[in-house]
């Protein structure tokens, strides 16, 4: 379903600033049985996304009656795309309608446990764009392209130019380091993920600078995205974690708060 503005169109206009320049935002939603649980949390990153980069978004009525109707009442993930639509070439900013865009996917395969691998590219350091979830994520391209043919990693984690520990490639981390549970600070690099806020409140997480040996000493580490859910981590390198009961509980607390990550998949 692709929209400028308010209307329904049926292609992307060439001169998109989102496809030239990566100029626009993204929010990637688990649904369950047609409803977005968690989207007043998705919808308040992209206002803040929005604001920082100044796009006018479409009308949020709108977006979400649009999105239940994608949906009809099915599981899945949902994909909102907003650009700040067709302009002229050359970087200054166009003042035309915004282009935004939903599309429908399978949901991912239920899991617990993932194993990780270091990611050798580094994430740049960029106060103005921390936090935000723009459309320009090379670097996470490259850093998923690491891989090498039958490598058994699920996930990558990365660090910035500094060396400290920013996030996973998809989804943000967690570690308990004694009785105290870390997370990344964002405010240099990196993305506020709507499911690492509801984990840092639920935690009473202290964001802070992390290194690798930190992390490497950790008593449990996790990692977590809105569409995953919790993703304990069970071997980084050569350090292995067995399952830790404060993951069990938070897990469960999840379950509660977001029904898509307690009951099995719908059959098709």
């Amino acid at each position: 379903m692709l929209f400028e503005g308010e209307r329904r169109i049926d292609a992307i206009a060439p001169a998109d600033r989102g496809l030239a320049y990566g100029d626009g935002l993204f929010e990637t939603m688990r649904a369950f049985r047609g409803e977005l649980h968690w989207w007043d949390r998705h919808w308040a990153r992209l206002r803040g996304g929005a604001r920082v980069l100044g796009i006018e978004l479409p009308t949020q009525a709108i977006v979400r009656d649009s999105l239940c109707a994608l949906l009809d009442g099915r599981d899945g993930v949902c994909k909102l795309l907003v650009t700040r639509g067709s302009g002229a070439r050359g970087y200054a900013p166009s003042a035309g309608p915004a282009f935004w865009s939903l599309s429908r996917h399978d949901a991912p395969e239920p899991r617990e446990h993932v194993q990780l691998r270091w990611c050798s590219t580094r994430l740049a350091i960029q106060p103005a764009l921390a936090g935000i979830k723009h459309c320009n994520r090379l670097e996470q391209v490259l850093a998923r392209a690491e891989w090498t043919p039958g490598e058994t990693a699920d996930e990558g984690l990365m660090l910035d130019i500094d060396g400290a520990v920013v996030s996973a490639v998809a989804g943000n981390v967690f570690l308990l380091d004694r009785d105290r549970w870390l997370t990344p600070a964002i405010d240099r690099c990196g993305v506020r993920g709507v499911c690492r806020g509801w984990a840092a409140q639920q935690l009473d997480a202290y964001e802070t600078r992390i290194t690798p040996a930190t992390l490497m000493g950790a008593d449990a580490v996790f990692v977590c995205n809105a569409v995953r859910g919790i993703l304990e981590v069970e071997r980084l390198g050569d350090r292995s974690w067995t399952p830790h009961p404060q993951v069990a509980g938070l897990r469960q607390r999840l379950a509660a708060d977001h029904p898509a990550f307690a009951a099995p998949p719908e059959m098709p």
